[in-house]
């Protein structure tokens, strides 16, 4: 699933996100956030090449469940996820550099 330029309307719960049996790059953050802005044109960049990793951008803020489950604390925070497991976290990405090495690693 490529890039997704708008929040989801109803988050996934953990225990989905966990089952997902594709790669996953979650996406946390908020509409009005200038730092999440920012980062969109490196997101999509770096997504277009890894057509396989499915994006999940998630609308986050305090009292979330899924983002606290992950213990984001700074947005965007990207995770990106196979199988349930954590393999990278990008907070505040600066270049593409960033991104495109948490997907490769």
């Amino acid at each position: 699933m490529p890039y997704s330029a708008r929040h989801m309307p109803h988050p996934p719960t953990r225990t989905e996100v966990d089952a997902l049996p594709c790669p996953v790059l979650l996406e946390f953050g908020a509409p009005w956030c200038g730092h999440c802005q920012a980062a969109q044109p490196l997101i999509e960049e770096v997504l277009q090449e890894h057509p396989e990793v499915e994006h999940l951008k998630i609308e986050d803020g305090r009292g979330q469940p899924l983002g606290r489950s992950f213990g984001v604390k700074l947005w965007p925070t990207l995770i990106y996820l196979r199988a349930g497991s954590e393999l990278a976290r990008v907070v505040r990405p600066h270049d593409a550099q960033a991104l495109r090495a948490a997907l490769q690693g």
